[in-house]
């Protein structure tokens, strides 16, 4: 059976390129134009870009994501009559890199060292090792999995918290998100991967924030939503010795005049922690693409009740 794919992207001819590389049978790209949305049967989108066209696509059947993130899609409002899949297992050694070059710069004081090497200063300071320190990571999917396996690395002692509470490898520990609470208060360095949900929304309230020890550093990966920002900077002026290194927002850019940008012990990156490369994309697209001429079960199928 002949297939006709749109492309969704804000880099199409890229990503046509890659495609026509692979050779796929039975499978049209069509163009940009505006019929390309009715007559395609497959979709490979950004979903930010799919989700306004979707009503339009009257022959979808199936929609790739180019995007881990997939909740401008899952909507109770939005149509669920077609198979959505999103992309994993490429972002965990991303994010991993991330955290782990932020939580380094800071044990290790870099930042300190820098500032003294422009005065000409000879300081040894007093840095701590990540051995023995615990980290928790709110969510146990696999792109922390990633990370739970390289803080094994270094000696750290890991907890997961997830809707579930299944345990997972690399996890000394998994409990369910309701304990969240719990486990706060004894956080040396906490990371939240959590997805936009109705269940997620708000997890980091200004409450759990404040429970939060006087010295630990907080990530922010996943969906800015599941983070209060306001409460977070009132906190971090009046806890110096916090941390938070921030890279998902609910509002992207995020505003020029939230308080946030003013905190000196907050990093802010423009959402780059674990961008997705084109080439890796298309793999798992091409896989996909053959289960479904198989009529196989495809990978990373997202559940739209779930949201994720």
């Amino acid at each position: 059976m002949a297939h006709k794919l749109l492309l969704l992207t804000q880099d199409n001819d890229r990503f046509r390129q890659l495609l026509a590389a692979h050779h796929l049978k039975d499978l049209t790209i069509l163009g940009d134009e505006p019929s390309s949305i009715t007559e395609a049967d497959i979709w490979f989108a950004e979903p930010h870009l799919a989700a306004p066209l979707l009503n339009l696509g009257r022959n979808l059947t199936w929609m790739q994501s180019t995007f881990a993130g997939v909740d401008r899609l899952t909507g109770s409002r939005q149509r669920r009559d077609y198979v959505l899949t999103n992309i994993k297992g490429i972002f965990g050694p991303l994010m991993s890199e991330y955290l782990f070059g932020y939580l380094l710069a800071h044990q290790r004081e870099h930042a300190k060292y820098k500032q003294q090497q422009q005065h000409k200063q000879w300081i040894p300071g007093s840095y701590r090792t990540l051995q023995g320190q615990g980290l928790l990571l709110l969510g146990t999917g696999s792109i922390a999995q990633h990370i739970a396996k390289t803080a094994k690395h270094f000696g750290m002692t890991v907890t997961g918290l997830s809707r579930s509470g299944e345990p997972k490898a690399h996890f000394d520990h998994v409990d369910t998100i309701e304990h969240l609470a719990n486990y706060l208060p004894s956080a040396h360095t906490i990371a939240s991967t959590l997805p936009s949900t109705l269940e997620t929304e708000n997890v980091l309230s200004k409450t759990m924030l404040a429970l939060l020890p006087d010295e630990c550093v907080l990530f922010n990966l996943g969906r800015g939503n599941v983070l209060d920002l306001d409460a977070l900077a009132a906190q971090l002026l009046n806890k110096p010795q916090q941390n938070a290194i921030l890279d998902v927002f609910n509002q992207e850019p995020l505003a020029a005049d939230h308080p946030i940008w003013h905190c000196p012990n907050a990093i802010i990156t423009p959402h780059i922690a674990a961008p997705s490369f084109p080439e890796q994309v298309v793999e798992v697209f091409v896989e996909n693409f053959h289960l479904w001429t198989t009529q196989q079960p495809l990978k990373h199928l997202v559940d739209f009740f779930k949201g994720y």
